[in-house]
């Protein structure tokens, strides 16, 4: 498929992975106020449809992975935080809502290059990933209490679910900014490398992941992800269905070849 155009950010495809670059460093890489919303929406349902990519990976280009909600515009109540409840509520859903709804129906694994700070609605971004690395100049902030907000996007939802109820509740409640190594070990971030390491890294793990059978390696993110929210009898009976299809599988034959030359 033809890639989308973009806005203000960057697309890359190379041997199977494509990387997304939110390039408003500017703003830093803020979601509101700039096109990176549907930026990300239009990539997010394009890889899906593009049987020639295998991993995504989203990065930040300048200082920051993403500063998250634009907060000038907050102050003085314009662009997407305007007008009565109603339509402030209205510009929620047609807009930073539709990206924690259109990166969980990504089929492919999806990797977050934690560059620098994300905060907000930008760490939010980051844990609609799979998987996280991090620079050591990476900043991690559920900071909307701080601003007299809530987490609007969602984010309330994907923490929990990465960290746990306690951390996440904690984090969220005080706004507390944490470094990259209290990061990862909180279990946010997989791995810490120094900042001109991180794309290397990112791309090492996003590579592995690109080398396997890509029918199968979309299926068995859909399973994971379904397993949050099924039942085991229920879970089981739909792992027999998809190892049926994968069985069936041009790509799985060819795979049991080269193991068997090993």
């Amino acid at each position: 498929m033809t890639p989308p155009i973009l806005k203000d950010a960057l697309l890359s495809v190379e041997n199977r992975v494509a990387t997304l670059t939110f390039n408003r460093d500017d703003v830093r890489n803020a979601l509101t106020g700039t096109g990176l919303i549907d930026d990300i929406v239009q990539v997010a349902e394009w890889v899906n449809g593009c049987d020639e990519v295998s991993v995504l990976v989203m990065t930040g280009a300048g200082s920051a992975f993403s500063a998250g909600g634009n907060v000038k515009d907050m102050a003085e109540r314009g662009g997407d935080f305007a007008g009565d409840v109603a339509e402030c509520a209205d510009r929620y859903r047609r807009g930073i809502q539709r990206i924690p709804l259109a990166l969980h129906n990504v089929e492919i694994p999806v990797i977050a290059a934690v560059n620098g700070p994300a905060i907000g609605a930008g760490f939010d971004l980051a844990n609609m990933a799979d998987i996280r690395v991090a620079s050591s100049k990476a900043k991690f902030g559920e900071t909307f209490l701080n601003l007299g907000i809530i987490p609007g996007d969602g984010g309330a939802w994907f923490m929990q679910r990465l960290i746990g109820y306690q951390q996440a509740f904690e984090l969220t409640l005080s706004g507390r900014i944490v470094g990259a190594d209290e990061a990862k070990t909180l279990g946010i971030v997989l791995d810490v490398v120094a900042p001109e390491q991180l794309m290397a890294r990112a791309q090492e793990i996003a590579a592995r992941i690109a080398t396997q059978p890509p029918k199968a390696t979309r299926l068995t993110k859909r399973l994971m992800k379904m397993a949050q929210r099924m039942e085991l009898k229920d879970f089981l009976d739909l792992c027999a269905t998809f190892q049926g299809m994968c069985h069936n599988e041009p790509e799985h034959l060819e795979a049991v070849h080269q193991m068997l030359k090993r």
